[in-house]
């Protein structure tokens, strides 16, 4: 009896204890760099608008067109109420104009009602062949007149001080890029949604202002990216493909590594606003390209990248810790250690496993999730209560790491990548890997 007692006992132990070196060598050093930078130092906050004394340089927003119909109107018309006391040009660039003709016609009828507008100027550029994301940014950079350029998606509007406080932080010349603060403005659609926004919190938030202390933030976001002018030229503006914004940010990496000053920021004050997927089935389509896009990029376009000499020690290991480890190789290590569980061990040692990762993972989303609303949310009332579904997070962040390893065979097997939805299948065919 004490022997069955000791072995089913033992049993429990094991299937709990080989998660253990999983968190301690993968997760635990990248929640700890994002606490650590969560808990350093701050500066005291900056006036809403940069101070009289400071520059106000030419500010040029180009926003990416292609079947938001009437919405796009929001976009325009919170870039044009903007505060900031420098000029503003936006370049809306619709792609595909050909068959696109809502978004064209709603933003000419912009183009009339700001026509008088100060210091505010606004260019309607339609595209009438369709060429993909890429190809609109690069037109706008190519027409752009700014210093700085912010590419922006057709579907995101913003806080009406995004441009001056994303502007102040850039007074800093070091700084060549930044993204900010990115929310769910339809979080209250379900229980999804309300998901995301945590996971946004989490994830965006506090994940990347805790990188940005270190200046090894992850990604400068696609929605909302703040670049200097003469830094994109540098790098050849944005390359054909997907996942654009991460191949970007590598590459400006690659270009960071060789002038190690130079910054790549997260700005919190600077806030964006985007809808996220209402239902499973468009969060889980969205989720296929995204995931998949990180094996495309880390693995085939950028391998040669993984180079001290190129990125810079604290680049290189954060990318390839945080990036290839913890976003590519993890989903596999834990969808195989759940069939190691599931399929050698009996239902009581399985409950138990999956109890004491349960808690552990809810008590770094409450750790994580709690330092967000405390030391950077701008709007704690609507996030605070965010923390009320922080039970069902692990589960949620579980199922999510799940579905990475098929949008990860995706990539692997079928190419995913060459989707002919981001782009047309003539500008994709360009894409060597």
């Amino acid at each position: 009896m004490l022997e069955s007692v000791a072995v089913g006992v033992l049993m429990h132990l094991g299937a709990v204890g080989v998660f253990f070196p999983v968190l301690l060598t993968i997760e635990l050093p990248v929640y700890l760099t994002i606490i650590l930078g969560l808990t350093r130092d701050r500066p005291p906050p900056r006036p809403a608008d940069p101070r009289p004394t400071l520059p106000a340089p030419t500010v040029s927003c180009i926003i990416t067109c292609y079947n938001e119909g009437a919405c796009v109107e929001r976009t325009v018309t919170t870039l044009m109420e903007q505060t900031y006391r420098g000029s503003i040009e936006i370049l809306a660039i619709v792609d595909g104009a050909a068959g696109n003709t809502e978004t064209l016609v709603a933003l000419k009828r912009l183009t009339h009602r700001y026509a008088r507008s100060s210091r505010r100027r606004m260019m309607v550029i339609p595209k009438w062949q369709r060429g993909g994301r890429v190809s609109s940014l690069n037109t706008g950079l190519y027409l752009s007149r700014g210093q700085i350029v912010m590419a922006l998606d057709g579907d995101t509007s913003f806080d009406n001080d995004m441009v001056a406080n994303a502007v102040q932080r850039m007074a800093n010349p070091d700084v060549i890029a930044l993204t900010g603060t990115l929310r769910p403005r339809n979080h209250h659609a379900g229980l999804w949604t309300r998901l995301q926004a945590l996971e946004y919190l989490i994830g965006l938030l506090a994940t990347r202002t805790g990188l940005s202390a270190f200046n090894v933030i992850n990604n400068i976001s696609g929605a909302f990216g703040v670049f200097r002018r003469d830094a994109l030229l540098r790098v050849g503006g944005w390359e054909c493909g997907t996942a654009e914004d991460l191949d970007l940010t590598l590459r400006l990496k690659r270009y960071n590594g060789r002038n190690p000053r130079q910054i790549l920021a997260f700005e919190p004050t600077a806030v964006a606003h985007t809808d996220v997927p209402e239902t499973l089935t468009d969060l889980l389509r969205q989720r296929l390209r995204w995931d998949g896009d990180l094996y495309y990029m880390y693995v085939r376009k950028h391998r040669s990248a993984f180079s001290p000499d190129l990125l810079g020690w604290p680049n290189m290991i954060a990318t390839v810790w945080y990036g290839l480890i913890h976003q590519v190789a993890l989903p596999f290590v834990i969808a195989g250690y759940l069939v190691w569980l599931v399929l050698l061990h009996p239902p009581a040692a399985v409950l138990t496993a999956l109890a004491v990762v349960y808690v552990i993972y809810l008590a770094i989303t409450m750790v994580l999730g709690g330092l967000a609303v405390a030391l950077l949310s701008e709007r704690r009332r609507s996030d605070l209560p965010l923390l009320a579904i922080a039970p069902v997070y692990p589960v949620y962040r579980g199922l999510m790491r799940l579905w990475s390893v098929v949008a990860l065979l995706a990539e692997i097997i079928l190419h995913q990548h060459k989707d002919t939805s981001m782009a047309p299948w003539w500008v994709l065919k360009r894409s060597q890997y």
